[in-house]
């Protein structure tokens, strides 16, 4: 796939989506930190439906870490993996609080040495929370880029890295949005809906679906 297709279908999704966000549901950088974590290997819609719970009883470092893990467990039971999570939400408080004198950190080493922050939640603070154009590679954007042709690689950090080369500077910070909305709801992983897709044209995955 050459610069200008790439530049094509990326200004198609801008003309869509001209201000793409997470589905998440938060209101501080903490708040972004701890649905995340608790995103993996479970919907937003199972997330927000968590931490509308959560959220107004402990939003802070220090209230989570009060709670304790048996307490935060009771809050996000609903969520898969919930006690190996509530564990490391609760060490990640304690990390915030004796570190980072309770703020999430603005770097990717800093926030990876949290327990349950790897590379990608890592990226996904840095690009929505602090604005930073990096992209978190999930399953959706390791879908899209491989199937789409816009950045085709072996694994998450190939994709990652080859996005970050071969994404038009300008949509840089809102192509992880633009990315992971378009596999959710469009280029879905069973049965893509490309005669629904408005870069269909621009597409080069060979095996469309039309039905």
């Amino acid at each position: 796939m050459n610069k200008e297709k790439r530049t094509a279908i990326f200004s198609e999704l801008r003309r869509r989506n001209p201000n793409p966000t997470t589905e998440l549901v938060y209101e501080s950088p903490f708040e972004l930190l701890i649905a995340v974590i608790l995103s993996a290997q479970a919907t937003d819609v199972g997330v927000n439906k968590a931490t509308a719970r959560l959220y107004p009883v402990a939003r802070t470092p220090e209230a989570i870490l009060a709670l304790g893990a048996d307490g935060l467990s009771e809050y996000i039971r609903t969520i898969g993996l919930f006690n190996s999570k509530a564990k490391n939400i609760i060490k990640t408080c304690r990390i915030l609080i004796e570190e980072h004198g309770g703020e999430v950190p603005r770097t990717r080493e800093a926030l990876e040495r949290l327990p349950g922050v790897g590379r990608k939640t890592a990226n996904v603070i840095l690009n929505t929370a602090f604005g930073e154009p990096t992209i978190a590679v999930d399953t959706h954007i390791f879908r899209v880029s491989n199937r789409t042709g816009i950045a085709p690689g072996k694994t998450p950090l190939e994709v990652e890295r080859r996005l970050l080369r071969l994404t038009p500077e300008e949509f840089r910070k809102d192509a992880h949005h633009w990315l992971i909305l378009h596999g959710r709801y469009v280029c879905k992983a069973r049965r893509p809906l490309c005669g629904e897709c408005t870069i269909e044209p621009l597409c080069e995955f060979r095996g469309k679906v039309f039905e």
